[in-house]
């Protein structure tokens, strides 16, 4: 690989100058999105009483609940006919582009399930698109990237954003979604985490052994501190601006992280990561959900976050131990349960609502998103055995 343009420097600090002209970017972008467009309602009000005392949000404080609240990963997806009654008729991008349908597979989802939240329906990869990146969502493929990052030089092509205006349809989404959920439903919005993103643009799509993004790494740090700093200041302007729209959370997803050892996540990641969930959470909680390697518990929680999102590949009461009780907990219901006959995964709930021993801050979800191929009737099942579940005193 040839020698890198970037100085490696110290990760995580930027010169005064940058770090002057990176604040601007966000005051820019926040007061873009206090302009409404005047075919979306008014901008949205401080939080009600409704929002702030509901179910999710004292979880998320860490308050006393009498019922463990749920949502669900993936929950407007293809397992539901109401979803694919809108999906069939466009592709995915104009489902996430279409701010209208947007808010319909959103609002839709929460009212059939009864959960405790609902999550913008959008997705991890277009605020890749603004930056430089051609991405094309492939029928039975998933997302392709086609002109992917490889070496220092390529680092070049990826702008970081100014403002997220090129992302309007996202915010236009959020302020319908939010006027048109009950009062105390709160909208979770989310972005990818700066180590998934990154992964993305250097693979080019999914990966078994990240070898474009590990050999950029650990080859070239300079030029990977660079990708992850335009990453992260893009990041932050895009979740800040889901947060002045109208969500009362988000969700930062780091599905990929788990091929990492803890050592290769403290030195390329945690820096990046502990400096966007800490500029988010001067706005709003942010979910920290990382899955795939239990051993990084310890340094997810040192990355930030108000709620530590798990997996099933451990037990949550020791997920729990391993963070302390200084955060609410969400998960774990390995995703494949819900194949399981309705007793059996009546079973596997009561299961992992014992493991959180009515800790107060539980968030139950699964540990991973809904499959494709699932029967509704069990994701509604699942809310109603958290729901019925008294949480022991």
């Amino acid at each position: 690989m040839p020698p890198s343009v970037f100085s490696p420097g110290t990760v995580g600090v930027r010169p005064q100058a940058d770090y002057q002209i990176g604040q601007l970017f966000r005051e820019r972008s926040l007061k873009t999105f206090h302009r409404k467009p005047s075919h979306v309602p008014s901008e949205p009000a401080q939080p009600s009483d409704a929002l702030h005392h509901s179910r999710f949000m004292r979880a998320v404080r860490r308050e006393r609940v009498e019922t463990t609240p749920v949502w669900i990963m993936r929950q407007a997806g293809r397992y539901l006919p109401e979803y694919m009654a809108v999906r069939s008729k466009v592709t995915f991008m104009e489902l996430c582009k279409s701010p209208e349908l947007a808010c319909e597979v959103t609002v839709t989802a929460q009212r059939v399930l009864g959960v405790d939240a609902a999550i913008l329906f959008a997705d991890l990869l277009p605020i890749l698109e603004p930056m430089g990146i051609d991405l094309e969502y492939q029928k039975g493929e998933g997302p392709v990237i086609h002109n992917p990052l490889r070496t220092a030089a390529d680092i070049d092509r990826l702008i970081a954003l100014e403002s997220v205006e090129s992302l309007d349809y996202v915010f236009q989404a959020v302020r319908l979604i939010r006027a048109a959920l009950p009062a105390d439903i709160p909208l979770l919005g989310f972005a990818g985490a700066p180590f998934t993103l990154a992964s993305y643009c250097l693979e080019g799509g999914g990966s078994r052994n990240y070898v474009h993004t590990k050999s950029l790494m650990y080859n070239d740090e300079g030029a990977w501190n660079a990708l992850m700093t335009r990453l992260v200041d893009s990041v932050i302007l895009y979740l800040l601006a889901q947060v002045a729209a109208g969500c009362q959370a988000v969700q930062v997803f780091d599905s990929w992280a788990g091929c990492l050892s803890p050592a290769d996540y403290r030195r390329y990641v945690l820096p990046h990561s502990q400096r966007l969930i800490a500029a988010v959470s001067q706005e709003a909680p942010v979910i920290n959900f990382l899955t795939g390697n239990p051993a990084l518990l310890p340094l997810q929680r040192e990355a930030g976050g108000a709620v530590m999102g798990i997996d099933w590949r451990v037990e949550l009461n020791d997920a729990w131990d391993t963070l302390g009780n200084q955060v609410a907990v969400q998960g774990n219901l390995d995703p494949v349960s819900l194949y399981a006959e309705l007793p059996v995964l009546k079973q596997r709930v009561e299961h992992v609502l014992r493991a959180a021993a009515g800790r107060q801050g539980h968030i139950f979800n699964l540990g991973h998103g809904v499959m494709p191929d699932m029967n509704p009737e069990h994701v509604r099942a699942l809310v109603e055995f958290v729901h019925e579940s008294r949480i022991p005193r």
